[in-house]
Parts: structure tokens; sequence; C-alpha cells
């Protein structure tokens, strides 16, 4: 196979693998960088495109939630207006900070060594809150309550450093303040659709025209589309049946591990 488009596949199968596990998309792709010896940023509007197709995966997988939220909506249902204010107002810390830091933001993710220290510091995290938390009260995303959403969105915004997880910090965020492991697992899905639309559009908008480089080409972003999209498909239903059962420390000690060895790897670099 073309190396271009071994290239583009294995993007794909990064981005669908990582973007709703609590492991860092975003620091898994600067580290494929690295490992492959690819211009990252040539591949940066790649990889943000691609984002879309995983997102997707949580529209096709849920979309009988979605369906049942909407028609709520139309018939004035508590918990379905309730279900849509979380999801803006767990959004909005978000988009306000991201506008705010979006060139710092962009800084770091040039930088690998910044992603191995988070991957590590994030693992360690998740084993102590595995630890900490015993009481979950909220078994549903319509029943969190306001403060509780908004304390879950200020949170995510610690995803904006490379190597965290954006839906790492959401669902440690919510098992913190007491939302039960589905549930937090969930919201981070439905979270991340706003979000990584935000962040797409966002990016189209500063960068559209360098969506399509010579190197990358529209048969490349399609491509890589399908990949993260039937990949992401596959991992989300694993991942629920998964920490319902073990919960998230084996996704911690996968953070550790990948850090290290990150960082011996750019050591010796």
């Amino acid at each position: 196979m073309d190396l271009h488009y071994l290239t583009v596949i294995l993007l794909g199968i990064v981005e669908g693998l990582t973007e709703f596990l609590p492991v860092s998309s975003t620091g898994h792709l600067i580290l494929a960088s690295e490992l492959l010896g690819y211009d990252a940023s040539t591949w940066a509007m790649f990889n943000v495109v691609i984002q879309l197709g995983a997102i997707l995966a949580v529209v096709v997988l849920y979309w009988r939630t979605f369906w049942a939220v909407g028609m709520g909506l139309l018939r004035r249902e508590p918990a379905s207006w309730r279900f849509l204010r979380n999801l803006l107002v767990a959004f909005i810390p978000a988009a306000v900070i991201g506008l705010a830091l979006h060139n710092y933001i962009e800084e770091l993710l040039g930088a690998p060594r910044v992603v191995a220290w988070a991957l590590i510091a994030g693992g360690i995290a998740i084993l102590g809150i595995e630890r900490m938390v015993k009481e979950n009260r909220f078994h549903g995303i319509a029943d969190i309550p306001f403060v509780r959403v908004v304390g879950i969105g200020f949170i995510q915004c610690l995803a904006m450093i490379p190597g965290i997880s954006r839906s790492g910090a959401t669902i440690m965020g919510a098992l913190t303040l007491g939302v039960e492991r589905r549930t937090a697992a969930e919201f981070s899905f439905f979270l991340a659709i706003p979000t990584m639309l935000g962040a797409t559009t966002l990016e189209l908008l500063k960068n559209g025209d360098k969506l399509t480089s010579a190197t990358v080409g529209w048969g490349s972003i399609v491509l890589g589309f399908i990949v993260s999209f039937i990949v992401a498909l596959l991992v989300i239903k694993w991942f629920v049946g998964l920490v319902s059962r073990h919960g998230f420390a084996p996704f911690a000690w996968y953070r550790i591990v990948a850090g290290i060895a990150a960082l011996a790897w750019l050591s010796l670099r």
C-alpha cells in the first residue's frame, strides 16, 4: 500500500480509537506525527476534519436518544429541555475559553513532551478519582443539577492541554460531582458534538484555505473520515460496556505506560 494512504488509515484509526476514550485523541495524533515522521502542520486540518467522523458515530449509535429528546422538546417535556440545557451549559466554558486562548493552545499542539507528561498526570488523576469517588447520585443527563453541569464544563477545559483528554476530563469531572459511570461516559459522548463542531468550525474559518493541501487532498480526507467513523462505532459500544463493569483504571494505567514510553523515546531522538 502507498505510504501516504497508510498514514491516512493509521491516523483515522488513531482518531476513532481515542476520541471517546479517556486517553486523548489529540495527544495521540501529536505523538503519531513524531513517530511516523510526517509534517504535522501539513496534516493539521486533516486531523481536525476526521474528528467529525467520530462525532457522526455518536449520532448514529444514539439516534434514538436524540430523536426522543427532539420529540420531547416539541412536546415541551421538562426532562428533554434539561437534557438540552445541560449540554449547552457544559459547552459554553470550552467555547469562551477556547476562543480566548486559541493561539496559546495551537502552540501547545507542537509540544509532544507536554503530551507525554499530561498522559502520565492524567493517568494518576484517574486512579485517584477512582479510589475517592464512591457515591453516584445522578443517573441521567437530564438529572444533573445546573451548578454541577457548570462545573463539568469548566473541568472539560483542562483538555485544552494536549494529552489531558476531553472525554477523560469530562468523565472524571462528572464522577467527582456525583454522576454515575455510564451516564458520565455518555455525557462526554454527547458533549463532544457541540464541542468538536465548534472547534472544527473555528479551524475552518481560520485555516480553511489549507483544508486540501497538495499533500493531503479530498480523497485522503474522505478516507480518514470513513475510517474514524467505523472505528469509533466499534469503540463506543465496547467502552460503555467496559467502564460499566471495570471502571476507568485500565485506561489510567495505559496512559501512564504510554506517557513514560513517549518520554523515553523522545529523549533518545
